[in-house]
């Protein structure tokens, strides 16, 4: 198969329709064996109806229904361990990504040599003030936190080569940092591509400003998780052997000054530098523990689901094969 599309939505019913006769309009224009994964975050409206109905329209056409609403990450999360295409396009519902630009990546990734592609959405039609300056902030940073050369963390229409999302783990809210979780998985040969921007059709987004700040915190998340997330006592114990030596530093100097240097002055622990020196030693001690139980949890790490599917269409082949 050549190409899986992902969509992840949430109340989206007015424009599946679309969006998917425009994604096959364009498969099939181009020759390409395709899927499209809808998968439905929890929708209340209509949505999962219409992809039901799609999907008895057209084979290519599967879709995972979530119990609730939880969450983009989780999302495409569901539909890369479903994906079988060999190039792994991601968009959103809303009909703001241009399917047209679907060969072009595709290409860019076989021909190209590249693990993933993001799409630039260099033009906006979106609020100047409250989501095109804060974007460009949120970018910046993150290309100076990351290493990551990308304009637009944030674009939804991207390309995967079929290992990158086999391979990478996207959780909680770390959709946007997709690549940058690639990067620190080895998959360095990250591109971009310039993408038409189009304003949403129908209804409003789904998020609101609260998602830069959340953006921000999982940005430092990632940041150290990709650092130190499997070496954790490089960090904690680091700084727990430097607090440690500080606070026993002062121990010694307060035990020598008493024993030798200054035999009649105040008692040690009337001093203030002995509450210095202890504080620093348990400090110490509480990072080096940390450092300790966060290898412990490395280590004993599972898989864990973080979403329940309460549907899932499978394609008549996948259908067939269950039932012999």
């Amino acid at each position: 198969m050549n190409l899986s599309v992902v969509i992840p939505l949430l109340n989206e019913a007015e424009s599946l329709k679309e969006l998917h006769d425009w994604i096959a309009k364009v498969m099939q224009s181009n020759h390409f064996l395709y899927e499209i994964l809808f998968i439905d975050d929890g929708s209340t409206d209509d949505s999962w109806d219409i992809i039901t109905k799609l999907a008895h329209e057209n084979p290519s056409v599967k879709g995972i229904r979530f119990q609730r609403n939880f969450g983009k990450s989780q999302a495409l999360h569901a539909g890369f361990k479903a994906a079988k295409g060999d190039v792994v396009i991601t968009m959103d519902a809303d009909l703001q990504d241009n399917p047209e630009e679907i060969p072009e990546l595709y290409n860019t990734i076989q021909e190209g040599g590249f693990d993933l592609v993001s799409g630039w959405k260099k033009k906006r039609y979106d609020s100047v003030l409250f989501k095109n300056m804060p974007s460009k902030l949120f970018n910046w940073a993150a290309r100076r936190t990351s290493g990551v050369r990308l304009n637009d963390f944030n674009c939804g229409l991207k390309a995967y080569r079929n290992e990158v999302i086999k391979t990478i783990e996207v959780s909680g809210e770390m959709h946007r940092y997709i690549p940058v979780l690639a990067k620190s998985a080895g998959f360095t040969k990250i591109g971009e591509q310039i993408v038409q921007h189009q304003a949403r059709k129908y209804g409003k987004t789904k998020f609101g400003m609260e998602r830069f700040i959340n953006g921000f915190l999982d940005l430092i998340t990632i940041w150290f998780v990709s650092k130190f997330g499997r070496q954790p006592m490089h960090l904690f114990g680091a700084l727990g052997v430097l607090m440690f030596t500080i606070g026993f530093g002062f121990a010694i100097y307060l035990g020598i000054d008493k024993l030798f240097i200054n035999k009649a002055g105040r008692l040690i622990t009337d001093r203030p530098q002995f509450f210095i020196s202890l504080t620093a030693m348990i400090i110490g001690t509480q990072l080096f523990l940390a450092g300790f139980l966060g290898e412990l949890l490395t280590r004993s790490k599972k898989n864990e689901t973080r979403y329940t599917v309460s549907e899932e269409i499978k394609s008549p082949k996948q259908e067939k094969q269950y039932t012999e």
